[in-house]
């Protein structure tokens, strides 16, 4: 996005791992960093693990800090989300549209208001796809790693919940 010309600004809880947005990123965290974040964002992406920590992070409360008619896209966990505070918020006009490709319950019911709400597009869970070029070449480093006593790449945090 940041090649596009969009100011983009990369959010954490705790700040670790900010190395990896890159240069043309600024990086903020915490409660002061995601308020800065909700004020400033034309679209705020959502692409947060969904852990204890993050369910419901956006909610009545941190919709109420967003810019006036911000644009929602999801495409994280569907736990990030209170659902009810969300479809509040675009009937009332605060937030301009929602796209959302993560659910709390997959697949979305038929009979859940997104579907039927004019101002959210529901996409099928394909936000990424795991790209054969790429993904070879990291298994192979990781099987070369694991060999040689190394440390792996991309390892899940069993007790962060990513």
């Amino acid at each position: 996005l940041s090649d596009l010309g969009f100011r983009v600004t990369g959010w954490s809880r705790t700040g670790k791992g900010a190395g990896r947005l890159g240069d043309r990123i600024e990086r903020v965290h915490g409660p002061e960093g995601l308020d800065e974040v909700l004020k400033s964002s034309d679209i705020l992406v959502l692409l947060l693990p969904g852990t204890p920590q993050t369910e419901n992070l956006i909610d009545e409360r941190t919709l109420s800090k967003c810019k006036p008619d911000v644009a929602i896209i999801n495409a994280g966990r569907g736990s990030l989300i209170d659902d009810d505070a969300l479809l509040s918020a675009l009937d009332s006009g605060r937030v301009s549209g929602a796209t959302l490709d993560v659910f709390r319950e997959e697949p979305l019911p038929q009979s859940h208001q997104y579907w039927s709400h004019p101002r959210v597009l529901v996409t099928p869970h394909v936000a990424a796809k795991t790209r054969a070029e790429t993904a070879c070449g990291v298994v192979a480093e990781n099987i070369r790693r694991s060999e040689m006593g190394e440390d792996l790449l991309y390892v899940v945090d069993r007790e962060a919940g990513y």
